[in-house]
């Protein structure tokens, strides 16, 4: 290889690695969702084998076998979210809308209560759910967990929304409620039963 090429592959790569990286980073930390945390693997594949050649060019060997194993698991996140994952959304989803064309209370899917848009009645996003509490005898919801403000969770007031409160579709959830006037809750202490009766935890 001339020493021109290995030049031009040194210093490619040597944009290429730690750009991909970053923003590969960016993509996965966001949670996103399925498809913009698989996009984000395939951009981790590319820094890693960005970082592989660099390290092949500039004789660092242990750069290079570093790289070679981060690459397969890359490939493993890869196949997880665009894959599998990606697969598993769309059976929900199919499931979802079939319900809605038959004599049957209509489906959705559960794991859109964490991480999904709340949407006001207006169609304006007002917060992102979080997480949902239900009963463990009939699986009953009996309140979503919902974020507002912050960015990345930093800053984030949490909410308890009554589940009566909540309308779901198959591709949205919404509320009538107003955030602002719901219960806050502390991040490592939610009530064991929102209405109804005393908190079972603390008795109040």
């Amino acid at each position: 290889m001339g020493w021109r090429v290995r030049a031009a592959m040194e210093q490619l790569s040597s944009w290429i690695a730690p750009i991909a990286t970053t923003i590969a980073a960016c993509m996965t930390a966001a949670n996103l969702g399925t498809r913009v945390t698989g996009w984000g693997f395939v951009v981790f594949t590319i820094g890693s084998l960005a970082w592989t050649s660099y390290g092949a060019v500039t004789g660092q060997s242990n750069l290079v076998w570093q790289n070679l194993f981060l690459t397969a698991i890359n490939l493993v996140g890869v196949w997880r979210w665009l894959g599998r994952r990606a697969r598993l959304d769309e059976g929900a989803r199919t499931a979802a809308e079939a319900s809605e064309h038959q004599e049957a209370p209509t489906l959705f899917p559960v794991s859109a209560l964490t991480g999904a848009p709340l949407l006001s009645a207006a169609g304006e996003t007002i917060g992102a759910t979080v997480d949902a509490m239900a009963r463990c005898r009939d699986g009953r919801i009996d309140y979503l967990v919902v974020g507002s403000g912050g960015v990345g969770g930093l800053g984030e007031t949490l909410h308890a929304l009554p589940w009566a409160d909540v309308t779901v579709e198959p591709d949205r959830i919404m509320t009538d409620a107003r955030i602002d006037r719901l219960r806050l809750l502390d991040p490592s202490h939610w009530p064991a039963r929102l209405s109804g009766g005393p908190d079972l935890e603390t008795g109040s």
